[in-house]
């Protein structure tokens, strides 16, 4: 049976972990948040998902000056500095004893409201900063062959609906698809842009191979992930072909390998999409070449 793509090894010190609220640290059972809170209300918030590897956190920068973007996007003033946040995530984790293995949400709001109403100006005090770090390694069975996906009927939108760029608390398109994906007894759902071209997965990002080339989308109608940003890189700094480009699902039907990225299961195979096997459906040797190279990137990136 399906379960997503962001399945994990249960492991009982989750029961046990602390979780950082306005830089105060409370066990799992007693970390709450008002219900008076922007984010719970209205969905009024940015997060990030992030990488503890090796004592490091992986792609920090890439993944603070997105958060900050989005914030100014939605004139929310986190009250903190980059560096401020950084070390606040940084001792979230020490204080859990984290080294490795360890995927963190980071997540801000506009804060506490004196009434529930849409209006930033009825927002009393600061913004809201939850930092959950938990102990993640991705959930890979033995006979793994590939994901499924289902392409939904579910549009990423124009920006001037719901900016597509933005990672903001506001997923409710995503999750409609994603819900059509388990209905449909599949692990993702991959979304089409207005245009009816292939835009993103409703959490993941879509990549496809064909004659040695690497194809993703345009990434006008898709959020600029951090991984998806740093296999393009990966591609380019070793002579790999890649494109950013417009393509249909005739395209991905056709193609030898596909493969979705995020930050939490890195780099991960698509078997079959629409109920078209991809490829042979069982051997990914071009993406096994990508995976290592990313890999390697994350080594070069935590050691510096």
């Amino acid at each position: 049976m399906a379960t997503g793509t962001h399945e994990y090894v249960d492991d009982p010190r989750n029961a046990e972990i602390l979780i950082n609220i306005n830089g105060e640290f409370f066990p799992r059972s007693q970390a709450k948040i008002s219900v008076f809170d922007s984010g719970f209300i209205l969905g009024d918030g940015v997060w990030e998902g992030i990488r503890l590897h090796h004592g490091r956190l992986a792609f920090i920068d890439k993944h603070i000056k997105r958060l900050f973007d989005g914030a100014k996007a939605l004139d929310l003033d986190i009250g903190l500095s980059k560096a401020s946040l950084v070390a606040r995530i940084e001792e979230t984790c020490a204080a859990n004893g984290m080294e490795d293995g360890v995927h963190i949400r980071l997540m801000v709001t506009r804060g506490e409201k004196a009434t529930p109403y849409q209006d930033p100006r009825v927002t009393i005090g600061g913004a809201t900063i939850v930092i959950i770090a938990e102990f993640k390694t991705p959930l890979v069975s033995e006979n793994f062959l590939g994901i499924n996906l289902f392409t939904t009927h579910v549009r990423r939108g124009y920006p001037d609906v719901q900016d597509p760029k933005l990672n903001t608390h506001s997923k409710l398109n995503c999750i409609f698809a994603c819900i059509q994906a388990a209905k449909a007894g599949v692990d993702e759902a991959l979304m089409l842009d207005p245009h009816g071209f292939v835009a993103t997965c409703n959490s993941t990002h879509f990549f496809i191979i064909r004659q040695g080339e690497v194809w993703t989308s345009s990434g006008d109608f898709c959020l600029d992930g951090i991984t998806r940003r740093n296999v393009i890189n990966c591609c380019k700094q070793n002579d790999i072909p890649v494109y950013e480009k417009n393509f249909t699902l005739a395209d991905v039907y056709a193609a030898e390998e596909a493969f979705v990225t995020g930050t939490f299961a890195g780099l991960t195979a698509v078997r079959q999409v629409d109920g078209r096997l991809i490829g042979n459906g069982e051997v990914y040797p071009q993406l096994g070449h990508l995976q290592g190279l990313y890999i390697d990137m994350i080594e070069a990136e935590v050691i510096q």
